[in-house]
């Protein structure tokens, strides 16, 4: 069994600087906001956002407090916008009834599953848990050699990193202990060629031993992503203002500012059929090239149609195209270049 003492003193020697572990003590609304923006996000884009978000929702009341549009214009470019609108429900639950005390309260709110829960218990409540990502899967299935394939192996993943609690120094430090593996993942257990003789498991890591290391863990074969396809209308005044709309709460970008168009769909659209989604009569002329965006299992391509207007038409929020740039998501914003 690896030994949680050697990767504490490690991590004491080594641990990185991240502005979410800054504060004097661990606080659970700066942990929560953390971790659920680093989800499916690298901590070099959040460490800014963090700081910004923070700035403007300091605490669970004023984020609770804030209107959805608020939220949306902070968490633009952030990405999977479902993260924020479980972030804004789950904060007005917590205003309305108070804090979870542990895990399994964690685990009631909207949008936090087992890892979120288990990370914000383990580092913001000395929760004896230990928190499994990606990071964590990797170090544990070459520490223990385990050869089944992700996602079958998570359970006994799972159960391996249950197991360190038992140890007394991991169950005294059990927040210390979780960002310990992430870090053990981020920066020595990597993907790709990592720094055994820098790792303080290396004489108890069985991949090492074996020398099978840079084969673990092994993943099942991923699906073929899918390909969609939209067409979408940047309709502008005479200010040079664009008009967006708002993106029903369901499926992707739901809740999120957007130009208006077709649907998304595994087909792509012929002109007239486009156009009949057009938000207004105008002399609409296509943009030149076609923008395209990755989501976590399928593939967008946009075409974009321009006309000029006297005014924007109700049903359309007027905005001025620098204001766009900020607001609207990674996906929106890749149709404002092709202006």
């Amino acid at each position: 069994m690896a030994r949680a003492e050697s990767l504490l003193h490690w991590y004491d020697r080594h641990r990185r600087r991240l502005p979410w572990r800054d504060a004097p003590a661990p606080d659970p609304y700066r942990i929560w906001v953390s971790e659920v923006m680093l989800q499916q996000t690298t901590v070099a884009a959040v460490g800014p956002r963090y700081a910004r978000f923070l700035a403007r929702f300091p605490d669970v009341g004023s984020l609770a407090a804030a209107d959805w549009a608020e939220l949306a214009e902070e968490w633009a470019g952030l990405g999977y916008y479902a993260r924020a609108r479980n972030l804004h429900a789950a904060a007005k639950e917590i205003a309305a009834k108070g804090w979870p005390r542990d895990a399994a309260g964690w685990r009631e709110l909207p949008g936090v599953g087992a890892y979120t829960a288990a990370a914000v218990a383990a580092i913001a409540l000395n929760e004896p848990v230990v928190p499994v990502d990606g990071n964590v899967e990797r170090v544990l299935s070459r520490v223990f050699a385990i050869e089944t394939p992700l996602p079958h192996s998570r359970p006994e993943i799972s159960r391996r990193a249950a197991s360190f609690m038992e140890q007394a120094e991991a169950r005294a430090r059990p927040g210390d202990f979780a960002q310990a593996l992430f870090d053990l993942g981020a920066t020595i257990c990597t993907p790709r060629r990592p720094a055994c003789a820098l790792c303080p498991w290396r004489d108890e890591c069985e991949a090492h031993r074996l020398g099978i290391q840079d084969t673990l863990p092994v993943k099942a074969p991923k699906a073929a992503r899918g390909a969609i396809f939209g067409v979408h209308f940047a309709l502008l005044d005479r200010e040079g203002r664009i008009g967006l709309l708002r993106r029903p709460e369901g499926g992707l970008l739901g809740g999120m500012p957007a130009l208006p168009g077709t649907p998304w769909r595994a087909e792509p659209w012929e002109e007239a059929e486009a156009l009949s989604h057009a938000p207004a009569p105008a002399p609409w002329h296509p943009c030149p090239g076609e923008a395209r965006h990755g989501f976590t299992h399928r593939d967008l391509s946009m075409r974009l149609w321009r006309a000029d207007a006297d005014a924007i038409p109700e049903g359309l929020e007027p905005v001025a195209l620098d204001r766009a740039q900020v607001i609207l998501p990674g996906a929106m914003r890749k149709l404002l270049d092709l202006l």
